[in-house]
């Protein structure tokens, strides 16, 4: 007979399995299996199979100006994969509860961290104190501290509906000030831009006022303008972006002209030349490495990638009606896909250079593993649930 299974987000009560009546027998694999996003997380798995090809192709010049193994960055690459993986699983067969606490107990760590950076943290040249030396592995805790913010924020925020609550959207904002005057002080400006930006986006599905977030538009501009004149680093990014022509010699130039070199289908699998002179090229740059070798086709497909997950978690959101599910889900799916953007945008020169990574394409374990807590959360949120699982949660509180 038939093998009929009925799920969902507001199915609750038995399960039907043939002829028999009662609870069908479960783990915690398969029920994971039967109710995670199987469509994001097979793009997941796409994104992450072709951070390792392009790895692959990025990393060997980098390794041969370092005297190292050809495929030492390779190697590297393939154990944060593995390590992502086992977070991505782990997280997203976790409770609601669970996950929850999680998120806010990287966030205490993850901002105690960033707060330590200027006495604690290095540079490794690149004139911002981003990271951790810890010999065998850098760690840069801000790629941690926004996956986990949202997560908080979404408990504080939901907290305030409930009777006697916090003001919510107050102490998160004040939260999410200080952690982006802490990422500009680093500098790191467009951490602390996407910091803001994915909070006025909570704040918005929480329901905040037009008017305060066009009051909170006319501070970021403020602010943006404030740091301008009071920051030579910002400023000659700033200065850099609205110059008729790109000086020739930098980053972003090398960026470009391997984009347009690639065409429709690319100059071939390791014939690129753009990785030989950009120092950010396994980073910052890897989507220019793709256009070079990979050509227009394969960077369309890995812009689909981004907009089907990103877009695919706001729709499944969109009848929750748990407060700190949806507002917390909203947000990690808008910071995966706005830092993808923002990554992509910088590239052809549609937004200023901001250092920021392409998640899980980009090489670095900070990153790859902040993407994977990141995903993990999402699926975990937007997993299909019985109504009593809900109902449990929610009365958690």
């Amino acid at each position: 007979m038939t093998d009929l299974t009925l799920r969902g987000p507001n199915v609750g009560g038995p399960t039907f399995r043939g002829s028999e009546f009662g609870p069908a027998e479960s783990s915690i694999v398969g029920d994971w299996w039967h109710s995670v996003d199987r469509w994001s997380l097979g793009a997941v798995l796409a994104l992450i199979g072709l951070g390792l090809v392009l790895g692959l192709a990025a990393s060997p010049p980098l390794a041969y100006k370092n005297d190292l193994w050809t495929y030492h960055y390779v190697v590297r690459h393939v154990i944060f994969v593995f390590l992502a993986l086992g977070a991505i699983a782990t997280i997203s067969m976790s409770s609601l509860r669970r996950v929850r606490r999680l998120g806010v107990m990287i966030f205490a760590g993850a901002l105690l961290a960033t707060a330590l950076l200027p006495w604690l943290g290095t540079d490794f040249g690149k004139g911002a104190t981003r990271w951790y030396s810890l010999g065998f592995f850098s760690l840069q805790p801000s790629e941690f501290l926004k996956p986990a913010f949202v997560l908080a924020a979404a408990w504080i925020i939901s907290g305030s509906y409930q009777r006697f609550g916090p003001p919510g959207r107050t102490i998160s904002g004040v939260v999410a000030v200080a952690i982006a005057a802490m990422l500009a002080l680093q500098p790191d400006f467009g951490q602390a831009v996407l910091v803001l930006a994915v909070w006025s986006t909570m704040i918005f599905v929480s329901g905040a006022p037009i008017l305060a977030l066009l009051g909170l538009g006319v501070l970021i501009g403020g602010a943006g303008a404030f740091a301008y004149t009071k920051s030579v680093h910002f400023a000659g990014r700033i200065d850099g972006y609205l110059a008729a022509e790109v000086d020739p010699n930098t980053q972003l130039a090398y960026a470009q002209t391997a984009i347009r070199e690639g065409g429709l289908f690319g100059v071939g699998a390791a014939q690129g030349s753009v990785k030989w002179t950009l120092p950010d090229a396994h980073t910052d740059f890897i989507i220019a490495v793709a256009a070079e070798e990979f050509g227009l086709i394969l960077t369309l497909l890995i812009i689909a990638l981004y907009l089907f997950i990103t877009l695919r978690a706001l729709v499944r959101l969109l009848d929750e009606r748990n407060t700190f599910i949806r507002l917390a889900g909203t947000g990690l799916a808008v910071l995966f896909g706005l830092q993808a953007f923002v990554n992509m945008a910088v590239a052809i020169r549609l937004l200023p250079a901001k250092g920021m990574t392409l998640p899980f394409i980009s090489y670095g374990g900070s990153s790859m593993l902040a993407a994977a807590i990141t995903l993990g959360m999402l699926l975990a949120l937007t997993r299909d649930r019985r109504a009593d699982d809900a109902a449990a949660f929610r009365s958690a509180g």
